[in-house]
This record gives structure tokens, C-alpha cells and sequence, in this order.
């Protein structure tokens, strides 16, 4: 039997590596391991309970939660059982997720607690064809609602009709193909509702085989994923773990994170790169407040690992002095960073949103390869990748196996392949605008590619700025420039058909609580905080000093210091932490005029 579905690949893993690990996660305070024989017992019994409750072969099932051990037996129980996958950020308010149950027609949902058991009964009125709610911890009701179920009642019931529906679970596995729909998933953009992309079981798995030469992994590797399952990237991580045979250690949440990196010891990790950012800063904050002594040796170490890695990424052997120096930098400097991050991280992956390339040459100066790639929920998701052993910073790799890339006329970025999706849900003139008949799929990104084959994102077509000057200016490259700087958050840049570009900046409050207090500066009034002359002179300098790199029609002329940082519950960041572009603009209207005033 080929393994040319999602369910296939994982019942094959089941049968290769029974007795090996499969899933860490933290329970009670301490860390528990289940096989992969476990895992499939409990995938078994959640598919079989599918089964018994009504649900048919195409019937969409929604998860709602965020990643955890759960999350991944759900979505493999629900492939076993001939069911569709439509994940649900956690993030999401009440009336989304009812959009997205009615979009999709879903009749099941599992949710992750009582928080997000709470939105479902706050939409159910809405979602009329919603029949069963399964939770998967953290509620235990005295009398529960027949529709509402724990995760381990329908584990039992998939026990008690193991007789009954085995030869039917069986028979769906076996005869599921490539092409049937595996995931609808919407994704969260940055204007505007979801649209759900249709992804087949053969998209999927001939992205993990496009991957495959690309990431060296070896079974038994432990990574730690930890970001939301809802977002194709993480969900790609997931899958390698299956593909793989890996461990997958599921992180607590996002503030135990630098805890986690230190018990679990990841080989690898997958991240987005704000979290490369925040590490970053925290690094070259603590840099700069150490003694003369300290901030000299820092400095010499990062020019010593500056020149390991430029031997490196020209595929030159260390000299001998340089090697014994990049030794002590590491023992004196770097090792408290790998040891940060668990101390046997191979390399560490980066995805979701451009990565500025000085924080990619930082880490790779400090021993760490962070390896950037590309691609959209519509390519499932990938497209190109940077290789351990050919790597481009400020690129997102070469085209992976079996993956077309052309750049049009205008510039955009165009895939082709069997891991392209087959369209949006009901939505056939959107599927149109983006995928071509002859299986061109428009990204809606901006590029250009090298001599070499490295692809070079230059921006997001919509968010080009075209300024009244006719220039077109790509924000989110002045915005990474801005971003390197530890005090600053998150910006935005504005200027479409204004007479030049402006920005909104918000600051790492953890930054500004101690520069705050360096400097003197006596107030806890946030408002007050951002405006102080000594605050905005800190802010003005780094401005200037990141517009001597640009274009002097691209240079920020000027700037507002925001308050408050953007945040998800705010709604000014999507859950891959993306600045809503519309949103802030919307929200802070006033302050961009005044800007122009």
C-alpha cells in the first residue's frame, strides 16, 4: 500500500517505530513520553469515536485549541476516519469561529478547554448543523449536554464500538487516495475574512517529499513545536515529525518557551521570526549593560564569528588560528546562547514573515544556522528552502524538488506543483484570480531571483507603497531595518501616495522600563513614557540611523511612538504575529495625519 495519504503515512509509522518515542509534553509539572504504539491507540479509539458518532467519509471536523499532544492525534484520527481537518485558531472571537463552522459545514468540533468550550455555546445559536462538541481537558460536567463530550468519553466510545466500526475504520484508511481533501484552512490575513484553502492528502505529502533532501533530520531527533498548529508552518512541523519518525515535544505555551528550549534539548526548531527577534534583543541588551570589560570581549567574539561565518557561507575551511579563537569566543560568549536554547540545536528554521538578515548573520556568528524558506497555506506550505550546506542569508532558499518557480512580468512570485492546493472553499473567483488553469499559483509576493537559483522576496504586492512621487517603496524591509534595534517592538510604515513615508513605532516595554530607569526618566504613565525628549531622541537616532541605508526617497521622515505595543487580542497582529495593515491604519488614523500635518 502506498503511502499517499496523510492517514497512510501515519499508520506505516505506527508500524515502523511502535516502541519508539513519539510525543513529550508536560503534565503535572514533569515531562511524559507516549510511543508511537501509544499514539496510534489513542488515534484508533478518537477515530473509531468519530465513526460511532455519525461522522461519513468528506464530513468536515474542526479543531479549536491550541498545539498540544491532542491536537495532532485529532487531526490523524479525523484523516483515519475519512474526515477533513479545519483548525481554528484559539486566538479567534466567537463570531469567526462561527463563520468558519458555517463556511465549512462543520458538524464536530473539538475544542481545547472550557475557555474555548465557552466561545462554541456563546456561537452555537448561529451554527445550527453543529452536533457534537469534544473537549479535551479541563472540564468535567456533572451533567453534560448530550451534543458536549470529554475527550476520554469519546475515547471509550471508540472502545466500546471497536467491534462494530473496526472493518469500516480500516477500509477508510486503505482506501483513501491523493486526491482526496485532507484540510480546509483558513487563513488569517491581514484584511478582510478568512478564505479556506482546499489542501488534498497528496499536496501534503508531496510537500514532505519535496523536503526531504532539503532537511536532514534523523529519527529519533527531538524538536520542540510550539507554534499554533492552526498555521500551516507548524502544521508542516507536525507532519515531519510523522514523516520522520522524530520526537515532537509540545512547548506549555509561548511565556514557558525559554524554559521548555532548556528541558526538552531540541535538535531543531521551527519559528517564526519575532522569537528570533525577542532572543536577539534579550542577547544584545545584556550585551551592552555588562562592564567595559564584558561589552569588549562580547565584541571581539561576534567580530571572531563574524569571520567564521563568512569562511563558512563562501565554502572555505577555519583556518587553524581562527578556529582556535572561534573556540574561545564560543566558551567565553556563545555558549550561554546554545545552552539558552537547549545546547544541541543543530540549526533552527524560520518561517511566516521575512527574517531581517542581520539577525540571521548574528546567530550564525554565535554558531547557529538559522535556515529561512518560503511559502503560503496555498502551497501547503512550501516552496523554496535554504540548505544546511547551501544557504543565502537574506534569501529563502532554492526551489525544493519537483517545485516550479518563475518570476512574472510584474515581478510576483509564481509556484507550480503537486503541492499547490486546489483552490478556495466556494469561493471560485478568488480561486481564479491566483490559480492558473495550468497550475500557476500567484503568491501575491514580490522577488527576484539570483544567478544561482536563491530567491529574494522584495515585498508583498498590496503592500507595496507607490508615494506621490511615483517611488515604490517596500515597507517591511525598512521595518526589519527598525526592528534590530532591542528597544524597538513593532513598526509600521506608511505612505501610499503620500508625499513620503512615515512610521508608527511601538517599544519593548521591558527595553524601555530599563532605559526608563538608566536615564532617569520618572514616570510609569505609558503615554507620557513614549513622548519623554529623552525617549524620542533614542528612538530619532536609531531612525536616523537606519535611513543612512536607504534610498533618500524611502528614508522615514517622520515618526509616532505608540503607547501600547500591537497585539492579537488588540487586533493589530494576525496569529503569526503580522502587523494588520488595515487595522493599524484604521486605529491610528489621527496619528499618521499629524504625521502629514
Amino acid at each position: 500500500m502506498a503511502d499517499d495519504t496523510l492517514a497512510k503515512v501515519f499508520w506505516s509509522r505506527v508500524e515502523k517505530s511502535a516502541d519508539k518515542p513519539a510525543q513529550q509534553f508536560k503534565q503535572g509539572g514533569a515531562w511524559q513520553t507516549l510511543t508511537w504504539r501509544e499514539v496510534g491507540d489513542v488515534v484508533r479509539e478518537v477515530a473509531l469515536g468519530l465513526i460511532a458518532l455519525g461522522r461519513t467519509k468528506g464530513d468536515t471536523i474542526a479543531l479549536l485549541s491550541a498545539s498540544r499532544a491532542e491536537w495532532v492525534q485529532a487531526d490523524f484520527a479525523i484523516f483515519s476516519a475519512g474526515g477533513v481537518t479545519v483548525p481554528i485558531y484559539p486566538s479567534y472571537p466567537p463570531d469567526l469561529v462561527a463563520y468558519i463552522l458555517n463556511d465549512c459545514g462543520a458538524r464536530t468540533i473539538f475544542v481545547e478547554d472550557a475557555a474555548q468550550l465557552a466561545k462554541v455555546l456563546e456561537a452555537r445559536d448561529k451554527v445550527p448543523q453543529l452536533e457534537h462538541v469534544i473537549v479535551m481537558t479541563g472540564y468535567q460536567p456533572t451533567q453534560p449536554p448530550r451534543s458536549t463530550m470529554t475527550w476520554d468519553v469519546l475515547r471509550r466510545i471508540g472502545r466500546d464500538n471497536l467491534a462494530a466500526h473496526k472493518s469500516t475504520l480500516a477500509e477508510r484508511v486503505t482506501t483513501g487516495t491523493s486526491g482526496d481533501l485532507a484540510s480546509i484552512v483558513y487563513t488569517s490575513g491581514t484584511t478582510g475574512p478568512p478564505k479556506g484553502v482546499m489542501q488534498t492528502h497528496g499536496n501534503h505529502v508531496s510537500a514532505q517529499t519535496a523536503g526531504r533532501g532539503a532537511t536532514p533530520v534523523h529519527e529519533g531527533w527531538v524538536h520542540l513545536l510550539f507554534l499554533p498548529l492552526a498555521h500551516s508552518f507548524a502544521r508542516l512541523e507536525s507532519f515531519l515529525g510523522v514523516y520522520h519518525g522524530l520526537t515532537t515535544a509540545f512547548a506549555e505555551n509561548m511565556d514557558t518557551l525559554r524554559d521548555n528550549l532548556v528541558e526538552v534539548r531540541p535538535h531543531f526548531i521551527c519559528s517564526v521570526p519575532r522569537v528570533f527577534e525577542k532572543v536577539y534583543a534579550g542577547v544584545m541588551a545584556m550585551a551592552e549593560s555588562g562592564s567595559p570589560l564584558k561589552r569588549k570581549i562580547f565584541r571581539w567574539a561576534l567580530a571572531v564569528g563574524r569571520d567564521v561565518s563568512r569562511h563558512q557561507q563562501r565554502g572555505q575551511p577555519i583556518p587553524f588560528g581562527l578556529e582556535l579563537k572561534r573556540k574561545l569566543a564560543h566558551r567565553l560568549v556563545f555558549s550561554k546562547l546554545h545552552a539558552r536554547l537547549g545546547g544541541r540545536l543543530q540549526w533552527a528554521v524560520s518561517g511566516g514573515a521575512p527574517l531581517a538578515r542581520d539577525i540571521a548573520e548574528f546567530f550564525h556568528a554565535a554558531g547557529i544556522l538559522i535556515l529561512e524558506g518560503y511559502g503560503l497555506t496555498e502551497t501547503c506550505p512550501v516552496g523554496t528552502f535554504n540548505r544546511p550546506d547551501r544557504f543565502k542569508f537574506g534569501s529563502v532558499g532554492q526551489a525544493l524538488d519537483g517545485i516550479e518557480l518563475k518570476i512574472a512580468a510584474d515581478g510576483e512570485i509564481l509556484f507550480r506543483g503537486p503541492n499547490i492546493a486546489k483552490g478556495y472553499y466556494k469561493q471560485p473567483e478568488a480561486t481564479a484570480e491566483v490559480f492558473e488553469p495550468n497550475g500557476w499559483f500567484h503568491t501575491g509576493d514580490i522577488g527576484r531571483v539570483d544567478e544561482e537559483g536563491f530567491l529574494f522576496i522584495t515585498d508583498r504586492k498590496k503592500d507595496l507603497i507607490v508615494t506621490a512621487g511615483g517611488m515604490n517603496i517596500a515597507p517591511q524591509n525598512i521595518e526589519n531595518l527598525l526592528k534590530a534595534d532591542p528597544l524597538i517592538s513593532q513598526v509600521m510604515v506608511h505612505g501610499d501616495r503620500r508625499p513620503y513615508p512615515v512610521a508608527l513605532i511601538t517599544l519593548n516595554h521591558d527595553e524601555l522600563t530599563k532605559f526608563a530607569r538608566q536615564h532617569g526618566v520618572l514616570t510609569s504613565d505609558p503615554a507620557a513614557l513614549v513622548k519623554h525628549p529623552k525617549v524620542v531622541e533614542r528612538v530619532a537616532r536609531t531612525v536616523e540611523e537606519k535611513n543612512s541605508n536607504l534610498q533618500s526617497y524611502a528614508k522615514i521622515k517622520k515618526f509616532a511612538v505608540l503607547p501600547g505595543d500591537f497585539t492579537q487580542e488588540g487586533g493589530e497582529l494576525t496569529p503569526t504575529l503580522k502587523v494588520k495593515r488595515k487595522v493599524v491604519f484604521e486605529k491610528f488614523k489621527k496619528d499618521l495625519e499629524a504625521l502629514y500635518g
